[in-house]
């Protein structure tokens, strides 16, 4: 196989590969590190790589693996991640200049599993500067470029990731989603990916932007691919209180089963209002798809997801701003400009509106739940009800009505995650741009065995994720 035959491979199949000795880790390795080195910088995806520090990994991997010592189902895969997952030793500058020179002396719980089922690190990957922003920009470390159109934005605030998994740079990557930002470089960059129920997977050692929203997930090439990662980093651990104890499934285990007789509820409110005829073409394509596959495809009226949206941005904000009251009032000209508009909304909310939205957020799920949950198995809705726009329709300097297009942007994931509640992005065609489009699958908490099954016998059926970018 050609180092581009072997970056074509899809996670699970690169897994099995080397598990099997067709394909060497140090193979491995060496396709991605080609790719970074002839695509990094045209992407701008990457923000550190050191390469001998891959290779010997990978050697290291292959040794083991001879001797029959398999670490775990990722042996000797290599991965990137966002440049806010912590690993003692190495910088985390977060897509900032506050943060340049920021080591941390502890290792991401997500990052030690990731280790510890045999995984290789091999970069750290480029973000919107501290996580906040659903476009991609980042006026500080230059902004990272959509592999199927560099003029178009990759989605935020993992775009790195996005961009990188896209380019076949690496075969997955963690991202974090706060208001979308695993889900919207998903659809942006053609990739699927999953935002777990709040508390599935832990955020420590995790730069946080706002504790009740963030979440930790992956982004790849295929739904089955998620699902390796997911198993990987999911369960409780001590050093996040708000990780569930619930045990964690095999979420291969049944994956391939198929989805005939399921619900899928598509929402009558809020999240086809509006929706571009490009993009709902795609949607109403795909739904056809599900029900060629024998599901039942219910409209429904999903309750209280408006007043989840509005509290998303009260908490959002209001956490964001706490976070960073010290360096805005100490050090305001260190942020971007896009950043910084999007910071100082947060430190005018009151009080009582912020802990009203907390406060009331366990019975607007309860009452969301009751009213999808009870008549389906899983929600279809957009993730991006738009056409994905150019990087400088978004921009804060040349476009002074760019928080429309943001909130456009946002309009369908902010909500899932004041709910907490888990959901699936995957694929389902192009739009006349020659951008990718997609849906997400949302679920029921702690269902994401379902979610990934449902969305996996969707992208087998239409091999949209087969499809790749040409660099």
């Amino acid at each position: 196989m050609s180092a581009d035959d072997i970056a074509a491979l899809t996670l699970a199949d690169a897994a099995e590969k080397i598990a099997g000795r067709e394909i060497s880790s140090l193979e491995a390795t060496e396709a991605a590190l080609d790719r970074i080195d002839r695509y990094g910088e045209k992407l701008h995806a990457i923000v550190h790589c050191d390469e001998e520090a891959a290779l010997a990994g990978a050697r290291k991997a292959d040794e083991e693996l001879a001797l029959g010592n398999v670490r775990g189902p990722l042996h000797g895969v290599p991965l990137a991640h966002k440049d806010m997952y912590y690993r003692a030793g190495w910088t985390a500058a977060c897509g900032s200049n506050i943060l340049a020179d920021f080591v941390p002396d502890v290792t991401s719980t997500a990052i030690q599993r990731l280790d510890a089922a045999g995984a290789l690190d091999i970069a750290r990957l480029n973000m919107v500067e501290f996580a906040f922003g659903p476009t991609g920009h980042n006026e500080v470390v230059g902004t990272p470029r959509n592999p199927w159109n560099t003029d178009y934005i990759t989605g935020g605030s993992s775009s790195g990731s996005g961009a990188s998994v896209a380019g076949r740079l690496v075969y997955g990557a963690l991202g974090s989603d706060t208001g979308g930002s695993i889900r919207l470089p998903a659809q942006c960059c053609g990739l699927a990916g999953v935002k777990g129920t709040y508390g599935l997977v832990s955020r420590y050692g995790a730069m946080p932007l706002s504790y009740s929203l963030d979440h930790v997930g992956p982004l790849t090439r295929t739904v089955k691919d998620s699902a390796l990662i997911l198993q990987a980093i999911a369960g409780h651990d001590p050093n996040d209180a708000t990780t569930s104890h619930r045990p964690v499934p095999n979420y291969l285990d049944g994956i391939a089963d198929g989805v005939k007789g399921m619900r899928i509820g598509v929402p009558e409110n809020h999240c086809y209002d509006p929706v571009e005829d490009e993009v709902r073409n795609a949607l109403e394509a795909s739904l056809e798809v599900y029900r060629e596959l024998g599901v039942e495809i219910v409209p429904l009226h999903a309750q209280s997801i408006e007043q989840a949206n509005r509290f998303a941005n009260v908490v959002m904000a209001t956490e964001a701003a706490t976070y960073h009251s010290k360096w805005v009032r100490e050090r305001p000209g260190d942020y971007g400009s896009q950043t910084l508009s999007r910071l100082l909304p947060g430190f005018y909310y009151s009080a009582t509106r912020y802990i009203e939205g907390l406060n009331l957020r366990s019975q607007v799920l309860a009452d969301f739940c009751a009213s999808v949950f009870d008549k389906v198995d899983m929600l279809h809705a957009p993730v991006i009800p738009i056409e994905i726009p150019r990087i400088d329709q978004t921009d804060v300097g040349a476009q002074p009505g760019y928080m429309k297009s943001i909130a456009s942007i946002t309009h369908n994931t902010r909500a899932i995650n004041f709910l907490g509640l888990p959901t699936v992005s995957v694929p389902c065609g192009f739009t006349a741009n020659g951008l990718p489009t997609g849906f997400q699958l949302i679920g029921r908490p702690f269902d994401e065995k379902t979610l990934l099954r449902a969305g996996h016998a969707y992208e087998r059926e239409t091999l949209w994720c087969d499809r790749a970018p040409e660099l």
